[in-house]
């Protein structure tokens, strides 16, 4: 097992708006809803259907949910075709553009929002 990150928790002040997001954009990456409680939802990928890797939250000192300035989190897709429908969902469904889907620097394929939030979240596709 070579993995570096257990799991990826952003805060959201409206948790059922949130989820509905979450749920439109991460059908495109392969990720469904695993978990549902009162404070959060975690989902993960479909082949690990009892492993959470992303949450959604209210945060635990009931303040309100704030961004973390050069925070991202990067998910990684099957496809470009994928990133361009993770993209074009976030969109539709409230999200703000940051950085259209195409090929950067390093050769992979991105697309970049922010969700109702404001956390920013990216999709890559690697190219091979």
């Amino acid at each position: 097992m070579n993995k570096i990150i257990s799991f990826v928790m952003v805060g959201t002040n409206d948790l059922e708006k949130s989820t509905k997001f979450y749920d439109a954009i991460f059908v495109h990456l392969g990720l469904k809803k695993i978990t549902t409680t009162e404070r959060y939802v975690g989902y993960g990928d479909s082949s690990e259907p009892g492993e959470v890797n992303f949450y959604i939250t209210k945060p635990y000192n009931k303040k309100t949910a704030t961004v973390g300035n050069g925070t991202m989190v990067a998910l990684l897709a099957e496809t470009k075709d994928a990133v361009n429908k993770f993209h074009t969902t976030a969109l539709e469904n409230g999200a703000v553009d940051e950085g259209a889907p195409g090929l950067r620097s390093d050769g992979n394929y991105y697309g970049y929002v922010r969700d109702l939030d404001g956390n920013k979240i990216t999709a890559k596709c690697i190219s091979s």
